[in-house]
This record gives C-alpha cells, sequence and structure tokens, in this order.
C-alpha cells in the first residue's frame, strides 16, 4: 500500500475489519479502507466505487476469490503473492481478467535477465525507508525465538486481532 501510494498516483483501497485496524490501514495510505467480512461489492458501492481495475490478494485469495471476481472491472489485473489451494481460473475468462503472481525470489532461482531489478528495487526501497517515505509495518516483538513464543505468536495470529507484523528474534 506504503509502495503504490508513493510510486504511482492510483487510488489504494484497503481492508480491514476492526476500527482500530481499519485506522492502521489508513495511516498506512489507503484512500478508503473496507471491511472484509462484509461483502466486498457492497462495501465497494457503499464507499463511492464502481469496480476497481487491479486487485492485489496478500492472503486467503481462495477464500475472497469468488468476491475479488465480482469487484474487478471488465479487463482487470488480479496479483497475487499467497499460495491458494485451488482457485478456477475459468471465472476469470468472462471478464477478460488476468492473472499475476509475484514471488520475491524469482529472478534469482531462474537467473532472469534482469536480475539486477531486485537490487534497484531494493535499493530504492531503502531509500525510501531512509528518507522516511515509508514506515514500519512492525506491530509487536515477542521476544526470542523459544516454544513459549511461538505459540503466543500463533495464538495471536489465529485470533485474527494483530496489527502489523509480529516479530521473534534472536534465540
Amino acid at each position: 500500500m506504503q509502495l503504490a501510494k508513493q510510486l504511482t498516483d492510483t487510488t489504494v483501497i484497503g481492508t480491514a475489519s476492526r476500527p482500530e485496524s481499519q485506522a492502521w490501514v489508513k495511516s498506512l495510505g489507503a484512500d478508503a479502507v473496507l471491511d472484509h467480512h462484509q461483502p466486498l461489492d457492497q462495501e465497494l458501492k457503499a464507499a463511492g466505487f464502481d469496480g476497481v481495475d487491479m486487485v492485489i490478494s496478500l492472503n486467503q485469495t481462495d477464500h475472497h476469490f469468488e468476491a475479488i471476481i465480482a469487484a474487478l472491472k471488465p479487463q482487470g489485473k488480479l496479483a497475487l503473492i499467497d499460495d491458494p489451494e485451488l482457485i478456477d481460473v475459468r471465472k476469470l475468462k468472462m471478464k477478460s481478467l488476468s492473472l499475476h503472481w509475484e514471488l520475491m525470489f524469482t529472478r534469482p532461482l531462474f537467473t532472469t535477465d534482469d536480475l539486477a531489478k531486485q537490487h534497484d528495487m531494493l535499493s530504492e526501497v531503502a531509500a525510501m525507508v531512509d528518507a522516511g517515505r515509508l514506515t514500519t509495518t512492525l506491530g509487536e516483538v515477542l521476544g526470542p525465538v523459544n516454544t513459549d513464543n511461538l505459540k503466543r505468536a500463533h495464538a495471536l495470529i489465529e485470533s485474527n486481532s494483530t496489527i502489523g507484523k509480529l516479530v521473534l528474534e534472536g534465540f
């Protein structure tokens, strides 16, 4: 979201269900925040949007797939970074939607011709962090990696009540 706001002039719509997480998403630059526990098409309309040209799905794509398709305008783009178990890509055909996957390791794994672009992008992100244009998404540092902290982190994630990233550091 922060990169989209820094590098493009696009309207960024985020999703979050609780008031405190909605406020956090807004603080990171979202122009609008929708409740992902509600029907996405209704949330979009209530926020004044008739649909969207692009969706970046970071997690639970298989769970939200139908809603994403409904939200996308014809010839829209769906980008994923997660690993949905099973999605029926035939459902993209009616609207001529395109599907794009991103994996940060593709360039080095396959030694692509644009391998150096990885360095360039990371350098640009580092410069934005150094300039204060990007803020951390760190939510909480739970302490060292041990059984108790792993259980605590897992419980927090399962509670669906975290805001930001959880970090375990050291052993």
